[in-house]
């Protein structure tokens, strides 16, 4: 990638799965990487594992702990350059049914954290990339936010705010240097999920994509890495559905 070699990226939600595998991607190219995570020692494990990256604990319903994370990327690397928001509260997906079946609860814990919490990323971030002279932001959305599913209203809410959130970003700041994207990713098969749902119901799912394949972590990480870059540098307010070629209409 174009003048990646450098860069400080602060990839929050950067443990296991796709965020460890960006910020792996992001220091093979030669970026200088923060990984912030609710679970320490698995961000330490994936900073282990790259070039030159830090590990940083922090909660993302927190506006104070994300406001040190960000503070904490700064002091040890003099600087930040980009930001990937890669966090969403995977638990309440489990149980965000309908929304006849959902409580208040689940409605607040996936927007406090997706939504809000993304945001505030974003806002602690801003500050720092103007002081470079711009920078990148690069948010993970998902196809739900689009495709109106009969499950998972709550995710599907909080993902259409991250992409209205870049929209806003990318309007307001494109002109100072500061670009904003989301990426939606299709099915991303780990090892875990492969183990879970077996062979059959993956193969079944297959057959509604045009790509001979499932998603891999690399696709997206891939993706993350050109929007960072300067080859990306003219791509902002964008959402793109990295996803084998599934269509969604409109």
């Amino acid at each position: 990638m174009k003048n990646l070699k450098g860069k400080v990226i602060l990839v929050c939600g950067g443990a296991t799965g796709i965020g460890a595998a960006t910020a792996k991607r992001l220091s093979e190219e030669g970026a200088r990487v923060a990984i912030g995570d609710i679970n320490l020692e698995a961000a330490e494990h994936t900073a282990s594992e790259c070039e030159d990256a830090i590990a940083f604990h922090y909660d993302q319903a927190d506006e104070a702990s994300i406001n040190a994370l960000v503070q904490q990327t700064v002091d040890h690397y003099g600087r930040l350059n980009g930001v990937f928001a890669n966090v969403a509260d995977l638990q309440t997906v489990l149980i965000d049914d309908d929304i006849l079946s959902n409580d208040i609860h689940i409605w607040e814990r996936t927007l406090q954290v997706n939504v809000t919490g993304t945001a505030m990323v974003i806002r602690a971030c801003i500050p720092h990339l103007l002081a470079q002279g711009g920078g990148a932001i690069v948010c993970t959305s998902s196809g739900a936010s689009i495709i109106g599913e009969n499950q998972r209203p709550a995710y599907a809410a909080s993902k259409a705010g991250v992409n209205a959130i870049c929209r806003h970003v990318a309007s307001r700041f494109s002109g100072e240097g500061i670009r904003a994207n989301s990426i939606a990713p299709g099915l991303v098969v780990t090892p875990q999920l492969a183990e879970s749902m077996g062979e059959e119901a993956l193969a079944k799912m297959l057959r509604g994509v045009p790509s001979p394949r499932h998603g891999d972590v690399g696709d997206i990480a891939g993706s993350v890495a050109f929007l960072m870059s300067d080859d990306g540098e003219w791509v902002t307010g964008q959402t793109w559905h990295v996803n084998g070629g599934v269509y969604y209409g409109g």
